[in-house]
């Protein structure tokens, strides 16, 4: 049944007779649409209940609508809204009623001049995807995890189930004290960690917490597109440093802070987005000491720290001393899968509490249950077993794909192979454009990049990430067979 009560808006105290107040309603909503002509009424004593009054003010209304030929009564089938309906004869109607939502906003609001313009696939439902480095969902124990959920669920009371903190589930921080001290000797205690949504929401509140208009960053360039957003967004003045096979140019980061006040700088140590370089421990050095003579914040992405596969990754640079100028991402999303929204951000206890303030604001707390269940399986260690399995598997799929890189695209392409993470920097020879590769590939039934998500106003890379984790050695070998095919 229709909303009927939301159609009439009754006020007692005034002087309006209600049958009057009721009908004018009815009126309304048969004008703009929301009643269709032929549209059924309920019954008097129906409608008399819905809107609280006597079925004799409902039956008075009726007839002061049939009398402004409004509706057509027929005996013992009640009453219907009329086929033509007075002053409104000439008028097409939809079959669909008008919401009001149908054109502009009324009111003007503020646009964001730093929208991040996603490439639009031309197929709806591509048969293969070469995503830019996320995990294979099919490996991840999400069965544990989501079972830990259900046993979780069935037992928390439903005061727990909504009285979590801002900053996140204490037990999965908890949890992750131990777990970061032996992963990636981070020496921390549970009011230094907030479980954010995810990478992006840390980057996100670090963002709000430091930066204001005019504020300097340093960027790599190219750089992860989605911070860069962040910090335009803010109001910062972004600069940005070359990345080479060592990682970001940390001696043009130096020349920037001679010449400028800066204010924080954004640095993917592990596998670079998007070029998947390291950047080397003497330049991590260097960094760390430039931050302390220049006095700088450092916003350390580790998204994807996890996977490395010639040896043992280089520790964050935040396990060093730094004085609290560090503030610390990583993500379990990336490690499980992008559908499972677990980051986490490390920094001082009084910082967290800050951002745990800001996050209430869009936000009031992340899923206790979730973050639970994930605490669960990195005490039993699930999620290192996970781990170790996985690091196999990632790395048979990413010499699988170099290997066919090499065979069918080897005068096309360029590429340095990864020492870990999860995808690969190609580039393509400038004579042949990558969005152009990408359209018919689509046609092919195939979607990729097309690179321009990565290309600044002066630079134009030509190049895309090719995520190798998500897809098995078949799927792989299809996907670059659809790829050779769309470059020719």
């Amino acid at each position: 049944m229709l909303p009927f009560p939301t159609f009439v808006s009754l006020d007692r105290s005034s002087t309006i007779a209600l049958y009057l107040q009721i009908s004018n309603g009815l009126v309304n909503a048969i004008s703009s649409g929301l009643l269709t002509p032929g549209a059924r009424l309920p019954g008097t004593r129906e409608l008399a209940k819905l809107l609280d009054v006597h079925r004799k003010t409902i039956i008075a209304a009726y007839d002061e609508l049939y009398a402004q030929s409004w509706i057509e009564v027929e005996p013992k089938k009640g009453a219907r809204v009329a086929q033509n309906l007075p002053g409104l004869k000439a008028r097409s109607w939809n079959k669909e009623p008008k919401t009001g939502y149908e054109g502009k906003m009324a009111v003007s609001f503020y646009s964001s001049p730093h929208k991040v313009q996603f490439p639009v696939s031309p197929v709806i439902a591509p048969d293969l995807v070469i995503n830019e480095g996320l995990p294979d969902t099919r490996l991840a124990p999400l069965d544990l995890l989501f079972r830990e959920y259900r046993s979780r669920q069935k037992s928390a009371s439903s005061n727990k189930m909504v009285q979590g903190q801002a900053t996140g589930s204490l037990f999965l921080r908890e949890s992750l004290v131990p777990y970061l001290a032996e992963t990636r000797g981070l020496h921390v205690d549970s009011s230094n960690i907030m479980i954010t949504q995810g990478a992006q929401m840390s980057i996100y509140l670090a963002a709000n917490l430091l930066l204001k208009t005019g504020d300097k960053v340093i960027v790599a360039e190219p750089s992860y597109f989605l911070a860069n957003a962040v910090f335009a967004q803010a109001g910062a003045q972004i600069l940005r440093v070359p990345v080479d096979g060592q990682g970001m140019d940390i001696q043009a980061v130096e020349q920037l802070c001679a010449k400028n006040k800066i204010r924080m700088l954004y640095v993917i140590p592990h596998h670079h987005h998007p070029t998947t370089v390291t950047l080397s421990p003497e330049r991590r050095m260097h960094l760390l000491e430039l931050a302390a003579r220049y006095n700088f914040a450092i916003v350390e992405d580790d998204y994807d720290y996890d996977f490395h596969y010639t040896s043992a990754p280089y520790l964050p640079l935040a396990s060093s001393k730094h004085e609290g100028r560090i503030i610390y991402i990583g993500s379990f999303s990336k490690t499980l899968s992008a559908n499972v929204r677990i980051g986490f951000m490390i920094a001082p206890s009084g910082f967290i509490e800050e951002a745990g303030d800001r996050r209430r604001l869009i936000d009031l707390r992340s899923d206790q249950l979730l973050g639970d269940a994930l605490a669960v399986l990195i005490n039993n260690g699930d999620i290192g077993r996970y781990l170790k399995k996985t690091n196999k598997t990632y790395l048979e799929r990413r010499d699988h794909c170099c290997n066919l890189l090499d065979r069918h695209l080897k005068d096309l392409v360029e590429y340095q192979k990864p020492d870990g993470g999860m995808a690969i920097w190609v580039k393509f020879k400038d004579s042949l454009l990558l969005r152009d590769v990408a359209l018919r590939a689509a046609i092919k039934g195939l979607q990729i990049s097309d690179g321009e998500l990565y290309n600044t106003h002066k630079i134009s890379y030509n190049s895309l990430r090719i995520g190798f984790a998500s897809l098995t050695p078949a799927e792989m070998e299809k996907a670059i067979l659809i790829l050779k095919e769309a470059s020719r």
